[in-house]
C-alpha cells in the first residue's frame, strides 16, 4: 500500500495504490499464524485414555437448541444422499477444496476488479477469520461425523464411548451420523496420519465455510451481469450449506455462526479500514505541506 505524492501544492486527490506482492505476503502470513493457532485448540489435546467431553457436551447442547427450535434435522437430511455414493465423494472433495480454491479466486478478483473495496473485504475476511479462531478455542464443538466415532482411547476422535440419553432416544442405538469421508473416501483421511495431528476436528462453530462462502458471494455480486453467473454467486453458500450437512461436518446452526462472523468481521475490518483512511490522509497532508510550490498559492 503507497499512497502518491502531490506533484503541486493544489493536489486534492490521494491515490491508494496495493501490491501484489505485499497482499500475498500479508494474507500468507495470516493464513499461517490462524492455521497454528486454530490447531492449538481441541482434538490436538486429546489422546490416549481423554475423553472429549467438552466437545461433546457441546455437541449435545446445540442439538437440544435445534431440537427445541424443530429443526434438527441434519440426520435425516444425510440419509437422503448415503445411496449416491458419486455425490458423497464429490461433497468431501468440494469440501476440502472449493472453500480455500475459490476464496483465493475471489481475493485476486476483488484485487484487480474492486480496488475500491479490496481493502475492506481483505480485512474483514481476516477479522472474520480471527474471530472464528475465539469462537474454536471458547466453544470447541464435535462434528455430527464423530458423534458415534470411536473414543481417544480406541484410536478416534470421537464419543462412542460417552454415555448420553440422547444418542438412545426412541430406540435408537446410535446418533445415526456417517463419517462421508471414512466410509466412502475423499482427497484426505481426517482418522489418522499427519492431517488428523494436524487439525482442530472440533472446530466446528462458527463454520467458516459458510462465512468465507458468503463474503465470496458479497464480493462478487456487483460484477455478476449475466444471470447464469449470479445464479451461480447465490448458489455457492447454499451448496456450501448443503455439503457441510450432508459430509457430517457441522450443524446448520454452525452456518448461523459463521453469517454472525461475517458480520462482525466487516464491522471490525471497516474499524481498521477507516482507522487506515484515516491515518493515511493525515500522513497526505504532512506530504502536501511540505511540498516546495506550498507556499507559491
Amino acid at each position: 500500500m503507497a499512497d502518491l505524492i502531490p506533484t503541486s501544492a493544489s493536489d486534492e486527490v490521494r491515490e491508494h495504490r496495493t501490491r501484489w506482492w505485499k497482499e500475498i505476503a500479508i494474507m500468507g502470513a495470516f493464513y499461517f499464524v490462524y492455521s497454528l493457532t486454530r490447531n492449538r485448540f481441541g482434538s490436538i489435546h486429546v489422546k490416549g485414555a481423554d475423553i472429549p467431553l467438552h466437545s461433546f457436551n457441546n455437541a449435545l447442547t446445540v442439538m437440544r437448541v435445534e431440537r427445541a427450535l424443530g429443526l434438527f434435522h441434519e440426520e435425516t437430511i444425510q440419509q437422503w444422499f448415503l445411496p449416491y455414493k458419486w455425490f458423497l465423494q464429490s461433497m468431501n472433495t468440494y469440501y476440502g477444496t472449493a472453500h480455500f480454491a475459490v476464496t483465493v479466486g475471489v481475493f485476486i478478483v476483488l484485487y484487480r476488479r474492486r480496488k475500491d473495496v479490496f481493502p475492506l473485504f481483505r480485512n474483514a475476511l481476516a477479522a472474520m477469520t480471527g474471530l472464528a479462531i475465539i469462537g474454536f478455542a471458547l466453544f470447541p464443538l464435535m462434528p455430527p461425523r464423530l458423534l458415534d466415532a470411536p473414543c481417544p482411547k480406541d484410536g478416534g476422535y470421537g464419543a462412542a464411548c460417552i454415555h448420553a440419553d440422547m444418542r438412545n432416544l426412541n430406540g435408537a442405538t446410535s446418533f445415526g451420523f456417517v463419517d462421508t469421508l471414512e466410509d466412502f473416501g475423499g482427497p484426505w483421511d481426517f482418522s489418522s496420519g499427519s492431517v488428523a495431528k494436524a487439525s482442530n476436528q472440533y472446530a466446528a462453530m462458527p463454520s467458516l465455510h459458510i462465512g468465507w462462502a458468503s463474503w465470496c458471494a458479497l464480493g462478487i455480486w456487483p460484477l455478476a451481469r449475466r444471470r447464469w453467473i449470479r445464479i451461480a454467486v447465490l448458489a455457492y453458500p447454499a451448496l456450501t450449506l448443503l455439503c457441510i450437512v450432508v459430509t457430517g461436518n457441522h450443524y446448520w446452526i454452525d452456518g448461523i455462526g459463521g453469517l454472525v462472523a461475517l458480520g462482525a468481521g466487516f464491522g471490525l475490518g471497516n474499524w481498521i479500514h477507516r482507522f487506515n483512511q484515516r491515518r493515511q490522509d493525515a500522513k497526505f497532508d504532512i506530504l502536501r505541506a511540505s511540498h516546495p510550490a506550498a507556499g507559491s498559492h
